[in-house]
């Protein structure tokens, strides 16, 4: 017999949408400058759409889009991003270096830079958490320990 963990309390979830589905090329893109600090090289022209938010604005997901240039970007959220398509070379803080083509899957944490090189044009999925104040982050890390879920990750 399966049985399934009921969460205690479930908030209800505010007005709005709880589903949202559209094809990343019908986003309607807008002009999102890099700031000019950040620039080693080229002209870069960065474009952004915000394809859907959380109802607790802890979330977000997008479309970004950028020409040729080379330039730094910090990280204020943590980011994981799908590229869908050209290709972007990066060098994370650490000198970790990537070459990154369409279906490639990145993470990037809060609070870091990395150097991003776009030779033509690169176009990507951003999904984008805002990471737990430590406290908080620490206390979730101890409630699923003591619930038994001390594996990290959904495939584990």
């Amino acid at each position: 017999m399966a049985a399934r963990a009921v969460p205690f309390y479930v908030p209800a979830l505010p007005a709005g949408k709880s589903f949202v589905a559209e094809s990343g090329k019908h986003l309607s893109m807008v002009s999102t400058p890099i700031n000019p600090d950040w620039i080693i090289s080229g002209e870069p022209q960065a474009r952004t759409a915000e394809h859907s938010r959380s109802h607790d604005d802890a979330a977000l997901t997008a479309m970004w889009d950028c020409t040729a240039g080379e330039f730094r970007w910090f990280f204020g959220w943590d980011e994981t991003v799908m590229i869908v398509e050209g290709e972007v070379h990066i060098v994370a803080e650490d000198g970790t270096e990537r070459q990154l083509h369409a279906g490639d899957v990145a993470f990037f944490a809060a609070g870091t830079w990395a150097v991003w090189k776009v030779d033509n044009y690169v176009r990507k999925v951003a999904f984008l958490r805002k990471p737990f104040p430590k406290p908080m982050a620490f206390a979730y890390r101890v409630r699923n320990l003591l619930r038994g879920s001390g594996q990290s990750g959904i495939a584990n």
